[in-house]
């Protein structure tokens, strides 16, 4: 076409557009207006159009085509190219450009909007339905503040750690099972550390309602002070202790906060993994191998020992807080002072709860602090000498909760100091370290309670000095988990050689002085570490051990289950097959198949009606370790003042009170006892069989100025 031709009233293409403009001008405006308000841009059709889409015709008014000039076409599709859907492209085109540019633009917005304003006009003074509404997506519906609260309770009940909380939960009521069979009248393993566990709980729950001043001055061990730090004292469950009163009251209590201890176990290492980087499964795995190992089954009668959820789960909310993983490494925007300072927290809560297993952790954390910041001076002003995000609240939460957790650990500490500086037995040495010392075997030996391996191994166990803290097996299991880990593992290989090491080190300490004598591990710390001559039992440094495997074993199974993941992608369709499904699941069915454990749930013995009505301060006999904690027991119904009491070591008093009563009621142990303050004395004739006190029920009182009396099936001599 010639040039000169373009945009002439003599062209087609003039005449076509004139007359479709014109007419569609002349019966409705309101469906351009409509269009360019809010329905879709009919513009797109001629951008299309000259994409590709179609022939490049465009429609006149009433439907009528004809062939657009080459000037027309550009002008029109190179304003429409850089406009956004649903922008007025045709009428700016109309203004920028020649004539036949602007004829071309008014044909593209008048197309489709002459034909439905002839046949769809509205009526005067109402608006024209959207006919593309229908295709749109539905606007949400406005909740109720109800069916608001409903919709936030449901995310909840469905949130990752809610079915994990659930989860823990189920498999501790499980897997301790029967304690809450009869929870009443049975306590796991046997009735005497339980039994004093149970007492422990119930006075720290009673002083601190009625005279928290004397809290470490117990009803037990009388005339002795600071009695209540004998022993660790479990004091992070005083406020379970203010529920309840007498010796059921305080079994039950026990039993569920066993139950819970393996539940927030479970918990606690899982949010660890997670926290550092491994999926929902090597996480489960690293939880059930934790609270569940084998060697933990020799604990049961140690709440203290079992009471460990705490050290994973502050690690974890540390870590959090912190924005750093194992996997993903440091990232500031991740950090969340609230996590730090509940991490602390619960770091102090877990030291309240005794330092046998406290201990080691308070130097840890001071050990991950000290390092923490000399690797963060090393990089701030040497290897990279730049200002690097840290945050002030974030320091200051870790000054405030560090101050916090150093403050608990020190008022705990000071009446164990008191009571090492009254009572020189207590103090431990190499001797007593030596005796509770495992060999190597004991990584590979179970104890009775293991239903697995208990049987089978019990040749192995009479081949130990003392099984009970020497039977140290994690779970073979775990250590195929944790072997793969070394080679397949979502942990980078520095990770995954720091985590070994970390192994191998607290083996080394578990075994105490059987490791080429402990000259250079246990015993180091046994006489420079302040607080750690206090620990008898090396083997129970295992628990770190198993918390490490567990790690080692999260990174292994969290690639299992990612390369599963891969193996479903390639599947037509991407869904995975049961088998696959097992294939992740299984090595956690086998960590906790071999956590079951055969347990035994002995039954309390019953209270004696002397204990509810004699007052103190009282001495109960036959009298010794074992027989003195569910003595214990008994006196949480009054709490009166009780020469008996069974801890980790005996006082002079006691034993000398032991000694003299042996020929009671006689002149020298009335007046012995008289001196101290005892004002009765209950002899138990259901317990003298076996025992030295077994024929002083016959004796008599003559000349001594006791009265006798029988309550129940006991004696009570009132001196």
């Amino acid at each position: 076409m010639p040039v000169g031709s373009a945009g002439t009233d003599s062209s087609p293409a003039a005449r076509a557009t004139d007359g479709t403009t014109a007419g569609g001008a002349a019966k409705d405006q309101s469906a351009a207006a409509s269009t360019a308000d809010g329905g879709p841009a009919v513009g797109e059709a001629v951008a299309g159009a000259a994409a590709g889409d179609g022939p490049a015709a465009g429609r006149t008014g009433e439907g009528g085509t004809t062939d657009r000039s080459s000037a027309g076409t550009t002008g029109g599709t190179t304003a429409r190219t850089d406009e956004p859907a649903g922008t007025d492209g045709g009428s700016k085109t109309a203004a920028d450009g020649d004539g036949a540019g602007t004829a071309a633009g008014q044909t593209g917005r008048a197309g489709t909007a002459g034909k439905a304003a002839a046949k769809d006009a509205p009526a005067e003074g109402t608006e024209q339905a959207d006919p593309w509404s229908a295709f749109g997506p539905a606007s949400d519906p406005v909740l109720t503040r109800p069916r608001r609260a409903v919709r936030a309770v449901g995310r909840c009940l469905v949130h990752e750690w809610t079915l994990a909380g659930v989860a823990a939960l189920a498999l501790a009521v499980l897997l301790t099972w029967p304690t809450l069979r009869y929870p009443l009248y049975t306590l796991p393993q046997d009735y005497w550390d339980p039994s004093l566990q149970s007492w422990q709980m119930a006075w720290s729950g009673h002083i601190l309602l009625t005279d928290p001043a004397q809290l470490w001055q117990s009803n037990t061990f009388f005339p002795e002070k600071w009695s209540f730090a004998f022993s660790d004292t479990l004091l992070g469950y005083a406020p379970a202790g203010m529920i309840g009163n007498g010796p059921e009251a305080a079994v039950l209590r026990y039993n569920i906060m066993f139950v819970l201890a393996h539940a927030l176990a479970t918990l606690g290492a899982y949010a660890l993994a997670r926290q550092l980087g491994a999926g929902r499964i090597g996480a489960a795995v690293a939880g059930a191998s934790y609270t569940y190992a084998p060697w933990l089954l020799a604990q049961a009668g140690h709440l203290h020992i079992v009471s460990n959820g705490g050290i994973p789960l502050a690690l974890a909310m540390l870590a959090r807080g912190h924005g750093w993983s194992l996997r993903y490494g440091y990232r500031p925007g991740r950090r969340h002072d609230g996590w730090a300072y509940t991490g602390w927290m619960v770091a102090a809560w877990q030291l309240s709860l005794g330092f046998g297993i406290g201990l080691p952790f308070a130097y840890l954390l001071a050990g991950i602090v000290l390092v923490s910041a000399v690797i963060w001076c090393v990089r701030r002003w040497l290897v990279r000498p730049t200002k690097r995000p840290f945050g002030a609240r974030l320091l200051l939460a870790d000054l405030i909760g560090g101050a916090l957790f150093a403050a608990v650990g020190a008022l705990l500490a000071v009446p164990y100091f008191k009571v090492a500086e009254l009572h020189p037995n207590a103090e431990r040495t190499i001797g007593d370290i030596a005796i509770y010392s495992p060999p190597a075997s004991g990584f590979f030996t179970a104890p009775a309670e293991s239903r697995i391996w208990g049987g089978l191994h019990e040749g192995a166990r009479a081949a130990l000095p003392w099984h009970p803290e020497m039977t140290l097996l994690p779970g073979f299991v775990l250590y195929a988990l944790a072997a793969g880990g070394l080679f397949f593992s979502v942990w980078r290989l520095r990770h995954r050689l720091l985590l070994l090491a970390g192994v191998l080190v607290t083996m080394a300490l578990a075994m105490g002085t059987r490791f080429f004598h402990g000259t250079f591990t246990y015993v180091p710390l046994f006489e420079h570490l302040p607080g750690w001559n206090g620990l008898r039992t090396p083997g129970r440094m295992m628990l770190w051990t198993t918390l490490l495997l567990g790690l080692l074993a999260a990174g292994a199974v969290t690639a299992f289950a990612a390369r599963v993941r891969e193996l479903v992608a390639e599947r037509v369709p991407p869904w995975p097959g049961p088998w696959l499904r097992l294939a992740t699941l299984l090595p956690l069915l086998l960590v906790i198949v071999e956590g079951l454990n055969t347990t035994p749930h002995p039954v309390v013995p019953v209270q004696p009606a002397a204990m509810r009505t004699v007052d103190g301060p009282i001495l109960v006999l036959p009298s010794s370790q074992n027989l003195d904690q569910p003595v214990m027991l008994w006196s949480t119904s009054r709490f009166p003042e009780l020469v008996n009491g069974g801890s980790g070591f005996t006082p002079d008093t006691l034993a000398k009170v032991r000694e003299l009563t042996l020929g009671f009621p006689d002149q020298p142990s009335v007046d012995y006892l008289r001196t101290l303050g005892v004002r009765n004395v209950v002899i138990l004739r259901g317990q003298l069989a076996g025992t030295p006190w077994e024929r002083i029920v016959d004796n008599p009182v003559d000349g001594l100025g006791v009265t006798r009396e029988e309550v129940g099936d006991a004696v009570v001599y009132h001196l």
